[in-house]
């Protein structure tokens, strides 16, 4: 699989960047961490909007700068399609003309993303004659989104797309940014200071502080780390990769696919075999040698004690478990309730799901 590689220093006195990333060239990437990190200032750099001393960036075989050997691709050179945080689309042009901006630039020869395509995927088949001053700010967004992409670029860059947007607006774009994801083969690094956009989205994350890389690998791996799952969310948490494998209306239910194994929510919709990911707070997990016989919480797994590490708060351990091949839980129980269970690695055990979130 090809590769992203990036490593940039620049110092401003009051801020230093020295990070290296190695991102994969498919799928969602996103630099997270809190604002003034350098998540942007990465970003641009790989766009070439800031030319940093001592530095590197590739996508697949390309080299778009390399510091020692003075080879640093302009802007304009690069196949890059950015989305800032403001649509900031032509006032002057409609819908229609604002994308076809985007696609002129690029000889027809070299136009590999189709224009009706992505009219369908971010619905603006109904928008296109509509001025942008007549546009929510969602609508805007997806225009913004759909104009960078007909650029038919090799790399999407997304600065923070939804920080102007409002929780219900947020809520109307996420859907389309997640077809992206399914439907085009575009790699993308998406920017964020938010663990619900990252957690929905990214494939890939690659957690940044003060200017420095703390943590990077496949998503669900990195939230299982103890010092990124206080940062990410507000205690430990781990991911689960799912897809809708039956309704039942009569209980208001919905049966999810975890790999062989099985997990009810309350209804929703969204059709069968439906990708989708979970989120479970390892303090909504309870743990028991046997299955319970007779108990209000419907959602219990098998699996295999894996590790066994020190919680933040005293008194409290968080358990690793081995649910299948590909995925893991974590439980946060008493230091008490690990010595009377006898819990240690190897350890066969079930745990009980009381709540999960789904992304």
């Amino acid at each position: 699989m090809s590769r992203i590689n990036a490593h940039f220093q620049v110092d401003h006195g009051d801020f230093n960047l020295d990070i290296k990333l190695s991102l994969p060239g498919q799928g969602v990437s996103a630099l997270f961490g809190p604002s003034g990190s350098g998540k942007t200032s990465c970003l641009r750099a790989m766009a070439g909007l800031e030319k940093l001393p001592n530095s590197y960036f590739s996508i697949a075989d390309e080299v778009w700068q390399d510091s020692e050997k003075d080879i640093f691709v302009p802007p304009y050179q690069r196949e890059i399609g950015y989305v800032f945080q403001e649509a900031s689309l032509f006032k002057h042009l409609n819908v229609r003309d604002n994308l076809n901006f985007g696609r002129q630039r690029i000889a027809p020869n070299k136009r590999n993303v189709d224009i009706d395509h992505i009219c369908d995927i971010l619905s603006l088949n109904a928008l296109l004659d509509r001025p942008p001053a007549s546009l929510s700010g969602g609508e805007r967004q997806r225009v913004a989104i759909a104009r960078a992409l007909l650029t038919s670029p090799k790399l999407l860059l997304m600065d923070e797309p939804l920080s102007a947007l409002d929780h219900s607006l947020k809520s109307e774009i996420l859907p389309y940014l997640e077809n992206l994801q399914q439907a085009l083969s575009i790699p993308m690094i998406y920017v964020s200071h938010s663990p619900d956009e990252v957690a929905r989205l990214a494939d890939h994350i690659a957690i940044i502080d003060k200017g420095r890389l703390l943590k990077s690998g496949a998503l669900a791996q990195v939230m299982l780390d103890a010092e990124v799952g206080t940062r990410f969310y507000d205690g430990r948490s781990s991911m689960l990769f799912a897809k809708v494998n039956a309704h039942q209306p009569e209980d208001y239910l919905t049966e999810l696919a975890i790999d062989n194994l099985r997990l009810s929510v309350p209804q929703i919709d969204k059709p069968v075999n439906s990708k989708l990911r979970c989120r479970i707070n390892a303090k909504d997990v309870s743990l028991c040698l046997t299955p319970a016989q007779y108990s209000s919480i419907g959602n219990v797994l098998a699996g295999i004690v894996i590790n066994i590490e020190a919680s933040d708060t005293l008194g409290e351990r968080i358990i690793c478990i081995k649910i299948s091949a590909h995925q893991t839980l974590l439980a946060q129980i008493t230091y008490a309730s690990t010595k009377r269970l006898n819990l240690r690695q190897g350890s066969p055990i079930w745990a009980q799901i009381k709540s999960v979130v789904i992304l």
